[in-house]
């Protein structure tokens, strides 16, 4: 039976070779038809020339907005991301025309960036004619897929009349009081000349070249988003997102509720302020720390000691520093912090657990109810007192509390409360919010961003403004200085703030980067006195954070 069914099976195969070979010769001759290249260009041009896919509103219809996430231009071009993303937005585009809807789906290009910097510097080619190059492939490639954009709606970040736009928002943001300078200590690469993020640095190296890194506190622009905390928080209610996701989102807000303590200094007018979520286990501080970069670390006494380790621990970066590592470091002070209840003295550290950027740069520190404290007290004998009745010490949950005069036999909300009140009567503290959100670094130490619109007043060595006349801060060093604390926007009019052409874009030496070494435009003469241009450009983001908006309308000037 089997031989049989072969047999058949056989018959079968070769009877239909022949009506299988005319189907493959017709195949064959149809894709010889279509010409995929002549076929495609000549409906690509088509395209371009009827602008097919023109954005224009009609009073009688429904409209529909399909973005995009625009690229970074880079010089490999198109990578399979982009239009795996692409082809999803482009289906709804088409869906939302067949529809009878006024679709807007437009593209542009998120152009400023270290990348093109790095080329110039390697090579020097002028990051504009690279980044030019690279829309020029992306934007082939994009259209080579067949999507149906609107190239009318066309942006790069980088263009001047979206530069003049990016520029009136930061003044916006100035004028509100939104935009200030601070000094935040940051990873100092001198080797490669440039700052690094935390990420860059390991165990106190370049990840690039193994050089040395250390922290240094560095002007720069801050936007104070810290001013919104609470509308983000709040905004979180209610909105349908995963919850692993709002989580992260509450966790990075951070928003703490607490108590501000100030310890006074033995024998001095000076004051040591921490913030604690946990003031009910006040009367078991049994000693205070100070980060290295702490403004009194260096006015307490041992302070050749404390030198030694605050340079140690600019080498390392706030990651490095707060890693749960095995062994603690710190070095005394040779001064006292006095108890602001008690009355006793209690020795004031300096450790590099603690981080000059984040809070107050000083905390109590309660052994017996602090995981971080208890493994710093025990490495260095430190007085350990609990003051919380419970398990196993470092005990960090609630209870009731013990060995706290007063307090005693208090629960911990009770306690926290009576604490409060306590240190508020006294004038050594009251309650407080605080918030792990940082205020947003907005400002760059490079070339290829847009220039921040704010300028300078140049003083005489005598605090006047300088004269014309006086000298040239353009060819000397010597005899004026920059005055920080009087930033002044730049005239609208005057937008866009233009970067100098320059072949020379490396950091250098000095972390103020390129900009503050082109003299020519970075001082100018206005009204009889000169005058200093901000060095700093914006971070890359700063184009991208409303490009959405610019397309709405990206010729109105």
């Amino acid at each position: 039976m089997r031989a049989l069914m072969l047999c058949f099976a056989a018959r079968g195969a070769s009877a239909l070779r022949p009506a299988l070979r005319t189907t493959t010769r017709t195949l064959v001759a149809r894709r010889a038809a279509y010409d995929v290249a002549q076929v495609e260009e000549k409906w690509q041009r088509f395209w371009d020339d009827d602008k097919t896919f023109r954005s224009q509103r009609n009073a009688d219809r429904d409209k529909k907005y399909i973005l995009d996430m625009f690229p970074y231009p880079s010089g490999s071009g198109l990578h399979v991301g982009h239009p795996e993303g692409y082809t999803a937005t482009d289906i709804m585009a088409r869906y939302w025309r067949m529809k009878g809807f006024d679709v807007l789906h437009p593209m542009g290009w998120d152009a400023f960036g270290l990348p093109a910097e790095q080329h110039a510097i390697n090579t020097g080619t002028h990051p504009r004619e690279t980044t030019l190059k690279n829309i020029g492939t992306f934007k082939r490639q994009l259209k080579a897929l067949g999507l149906s954009y609107d190239w009318d709606r066309e942006l790069s970040t980088t263009d001047p009349d979206y530069v003049k736009w990016t520029q009136w928002i930061f003044l916006q943001l100035f004028e509100a009081g939104l935009a200030e300078q601070k000094e935040v200590p940051v990873n100092w690469c001198p080797a490669l000349g440039t700052v690094l993020a935390n990420e860059e640095v390991i165990d106190g190296l370049s990840e690039r070249g193994d050089h040395p890194v250390v922290r240094a506190p560095l002007r720069q622009w801050v936007l104070k988003i810290t001013e919104y905390a609470d509308k983000l928080l709040a905004g979180l209610d209610g909105l349908d997102w995963p919850a692993g996701t709002l989580r992260s989102q509450r966790e990075w807000i951070g928003r703490s509720e607490g108590t501000s303590v100030k310890f006074q200094v033995k024998g001095s007018s000076e004051d040591v302020e921490v913030f604690t979520t946990r003031p009910d286990t006040l009367m078991g501080a049994t000693y205070v720390v100070l980060a290295p970069e702490h403004p009194l670390a260096l006015k307490l006494g041992n302070e050749d000691a404390v030198k030694e380790y605050a340079d140690a621990a600019a080498r390392k970066s706030d990651l490095d520093r707060t890693a749960d590592a095995k062994t603690k470091t710190g070095v005394p002070t040779a001064s006292f912090a006095v108890h602001p209840i008690s009355g006793e003295d209690v020795p004031i550290w300096v450790a590099d657990y603690v981080l000059g950027a984040y809070g107050t740069g000083a905390v109590m520190a309660v052994p017996a109810h602090d995981t971080r404290d208890y493994a710093f007290a025990e490495a260095f004998g430190l007085p350990i007192v609990r003051v919380v009745d419970g398990g196993d010490l470092p005990y960090t949950d609630p209870g009731v509390c013990v060995n706290s005069g007063e307090f005693d036999g208090l629960k911990t909300g009770k306690a926290k409360k009576a604490v409060t009140y306590k240190l508020s009567q006294l004038e050594r503290g009251e309650k407080k919010v605080t918030y792990k959100l940082r205020d947003w670094v907005f400002s760059r130490q490079r070339y290829w961003g847009e220039p921040i619109p704010i300028t300078f007043p140049v003083l005489d060595q005598n605090g006047a403004p300088l004269p014309e006349g006086a000298l040239d801060p353009r060819v000397t060093d010597e005899g004026f200085e920059i005055d920080f604390s009087k930033p002044e926007a730049v005239p609208v009019s005057q937008l866009p703030l233009q970067l100098p052409e320059t072949d020379d874009y490396a950091p250098g030496e000095d972390p103020a980067g390129c900009l503050a070494r082109i003299k020519d435009w970075r001082f100018y003469v206005e009204d009889g006195h000169w005058r200093a241009r901000e060095t700093n450009t914006m971070p890359q983001w700063a184009g991208s954070c409303w490009y959405y908006l610019r397309y709405a309308d990206n010729g109105n000037d």
